[in-house]
């Protein structure tokens, strides 16, 4: 920036501070949430580690793992790379620092109060909406506040164009808000008890639409928001394709709403609503596709810096996983297909294609490239640690869903033979059996993803002993 422009005069800095907060949030939760869920992959191998304590119990662990690496680990990188994106592709600071500062505590609270509820068994039993009244209250307060720093600081911008980053980040933003809402309806009875507004099937078909569009919402569209910033940035590249981003998002956003019915298939949803929820699953593959083409492609005239940049790989190899998850989700939304997947580990390995190869790989990817941004340095203090956090995550999940495809598609075979007089073939202990070593390969693809995590956090700790104190960077003039 020139030195006489009028944000040099006038000494405006970007509020980074909240930014260098949420990245390093999102690291420590990351940890977290993933040691949680090595700790339950074991315990499908061995239950006696559950030492008989309630709290430590599979049934009340498992919803702490999501919640932890869905809301703690991905949240905090969401709000870390929306508040940074968007003061950049704006010109302008924060529209309220304060709000900014609230947004952190009160989400790292939520986190905590996760912590400390569900080991309890202070459970709604609702899929990824576990979280009981009072927190689902406080969640909806700093949501809120959420949406007027995000959407306060686009209508001060300085730069009249609203890049695509920022229309996904706002997309993810409102109808989280939205779907938190609906879907946490809830009749409070005690404090930590409390009975939903809506009842049977209609009760799972809101489930499963707010589900769903956590997954589609939460960790999609805002994380493609990461992707469409980063991607370019690192590569040095213009994104591939404007026009195509432009299509992606309106598409994906319109689309998506409607796929939810497809996780009741063969439940006592109507019918024609498990229809239209395949249907609209099967249409979601040409903006899903058309969003990892146009980011991949965007490396065009630019492919040789993946032989020395392990952050483009990071970054490359998410749209890789994320093109895959997409490809897998609508294919098994397909009725036939859904009778043998469902309720197998099919299904766990195809959301964790997508939560760990999409979703935690381009996060570690962006914060790669972040951290020494918001630290005053040029790069991460080891090229090669990054290189090796690469590989041992990529094999990591490569064996992680290797094995519960195989170990899925098996189970289904097993569950849905028969003898010739119409008796099951085989018993559901020896279908457990059967499964038991590929639950082994799980556990040792999950422990090379959480040493991955190690390496980060060595790296990311020398890396800010470099340094002096942060930096504050001055706000840049529009151009």
């Amino acid at each position: 920036m020139a030195e006489g422009t009028p944000a040099a005069q006038s000494g405006t800095n970007y509020n980074d501070r909240v930014v260098r907060q949420f990245a390093l949030m999102t690291i420590v939760w990351g940890v977290v949430g993933m040691t949680v869920g090595l700790l339950l992959a074991a315990q499908l191998i061995w239950p006696a580690l559950n030492f008989d304590t309630p709290w430590l119990t599979y049934s009340r662990l498992r919803p702490l793992h999501t919640n932890a690496v869905i809301f703690a680990f991905g949240g905090s990188a969401l709000f870390a790379t929306s508040y940074y994106i968007v003061q950049r592709t704006c010109h302008v600071r924060l529209v309220s620092d304060r709000l900014a500062a609230f947004t952190f505590w009160g989400w790292q609270l939520v986190i905590v109060l996760a912590a400390v509820t569900l080991p309890l068994g202070i459970t709604t039993s609702k899929e990824y909406a576990e979280l009981e009244w009072p927190i689902d209250i406080l969640i909806a307060i700093v949501w809120v506040a959420y949406a007027f720093v995000f959407i306060g600081t686009l209508a001060i911008r300085r730069v009249r164009h609203i890049y695509v980053a920022n229309w996904f980040f706002a997309a993810f933003i409102i109808t989280v808000a939205v779907l938190h809402i609906v879907n946490s309806a809830e009749i409070p009875v005690t404090l930590t008890k409390s009975y939903p507004v809506y009842a049977g099937t209609v009760d799972a078909m809101v489930e499963w639409w707010y589900g769903h569009n956590a997954v589609g919402f939460f960790l999609t569209a805002g994380f493609l928001g990461m992707m469409y910033y980063f991607v370019p940035k690192q590569a040095g590249r213009p994104v591939y394709s404007y026009r195509l981003s432009v299509v992606h998002f309106w598409s994906l956003i319109s689309i998506y709403m409607w796929a939810g019915p497809h996780h009741l298939h063969y439940t006592t949803l109507p019918d024609w609503a498990q229809s239209l929820g395949m249907v609209f699953s099967l249409m979601l593959l040409a903006p899903s596709w058309g969003g990892m083409i146009n980011g991949i492609m965007t490396l065009s005239g630019a492919w040789h810096k993946l032989r020395t940049d392990p952050i483009l790989k990071f970054l490359i190899v998410s749209l890789s996983f994320y093109g895959m998850s997409t490809f897998e989700g609508p294919m098994m939304s397909i009725k036939t297909v859904n009778a043998l997947s469902h309720y197998t580990d099919w299904t766990i390995g195809h959301v964790h294609s997508g939560a760990l190869g999409w979703v935690a790989m381009v996060t570690i990817g962006c914060l790669y490239a972040l951290i020494p941004r918001l630290y005053g340095r040029t790069s991460m203090w080891s090229t090669r640690l990054i290189d090796w956090h690469f590989w041992t995550t990529t094999i990591g999940i490569v064996l992680y869903i290797a094995a519960m495809w195989i170990a899925g598609v098996m189970q289904g075979l097993m569950w849905r033979s028969t003898n010739p007089d119409g008796t099951l073939t085989y018993t559901f202990v020896e279908a457990l059996q059967a499964t038991h070593p590929f639950y082994i390969v799980r556990l040792c693809g999950g422990a090379l993803v959480l040493a991955g995590m190690f390496l980060m956090i060595y790296n990311v700790r020398r890396t800010l002993q470099e340094r002096g104190a942060p930096i504050d960077q001055p706000v840049l003039a529009p151009a």
